[in-house]
């Protein structure tokens, strides 16, 4: 049996980086796997690739009604929710003197209002099944250690990750069955990130099995995704899940690389 044989995913960002990891591993493992992202064409790509067990859906997270309409679609060609993965971010580089107004604010639209309503729809569609459901949060480090460069971006992970704790507990006294955890990496070699660091050489901050590796891979990421979407993880609610390969009890998590392209460039 795969391990989330015919549940029903729907996962943010699903397109590119992460997302797409998430969504080729989780329906290779058998589950039905929704795709949200304002991408069309990448994410109807996906769901080509992936073929009958693939929605694909356009889904600004920000926008109340994109999420209502995800739902919808979701539950008419599946019939239910089972996991939902809250992934799509973005990441501007700025300190907090760097930061505007408008930077913050679109940030924290995209990172945390957008969450917040992933949350809100999800669990009205998950307290429906008798099994209940998963919720995954893609944090940071940055929520846990704090990153001078990224302001905004740190801030909006910060809210991710107290949000998953409200939520985890909420469903808990709820009686929903309704599991929410965070991940939090260090670094993860996407194009987001590459585009942060074009000129980085990746053996400057370690990957593969570099023994100081800070950056992981998307599939990684993936496949900690899939043990919480899995049943595997049932008993575990409420947690802060690190992919940092220790970085963060190194005592340098807070150390930014020099590369980093200045948003004032």
């Amino acid at each position: 049996m795969k391990r989330v044989q015919d549940k029903v995913v729907l996962i943010t960002g699903a397109a590119s980086g992460v997302g797409k990891a998430d969504a080729l591993l989780l329906a290779a493992e058998g589950a039905r796997v929704v795709l949200g992202d304002i991408d069309r064409k990448a994410g109807q790509a996906l769901a080509t690739e992936i073929g009958a067990n693939a929605l694909f859906v356009e889904l600004d997270v920000a926008e109340e009604e994109h999420w209502q309409r995800a739902i919808e679609q979701t539950l008419a060609q599946f019939g239910r929710l089972d996991v939902l993965v809250n992934n799509a971010a973005i990441c501007p580089l700025g300190t907090i003197e760097q930061t505007s107004l408008q930077q913050w604010r679109s940030v924290l639209r995209v990172n945390a209002d957008g969450y917040f309503l992933g949350c809100k729809y999800a669990i009205e569609a998950m307290k429906q099944n008798e099994h209940g459901g998963s919720i995954i949060m893609m944090s940071s480090v940055a929520a846990l250690g704090g990153l001078a460069p990224m302001c905004s971006y740190s801030s909006s992970k910060g809210a991710v990750t107290a949000l998953t704790r409200n939520v985890a507990i909420h469903c808990k006294n709820s009686g929903y069955r309704i599991r929410c955890n965070s991940i939090h990496p260090d670094g993860i070699w996407t194009p987001m990130t590459q585009a942060l660091v074009p000129d980085l050489d990746p053996a400057a901050l370690g990957i593969g099995d570099n023994p100081m590796a800070r950056m992981c891979m998307p599939e990684d990421v993936a496949n900690m995704v899939l043990f919480l979407a899995s049943d595997e993880s049932r008993f575990i609610n409420g947690a802060e899940l690190r992919i940092d390969n220790a970085q963060m009890i190194s005592g340098i998590a807070a150390g930014t690389p020099t590369q980093f392209k200045s948003e004032q460039q």
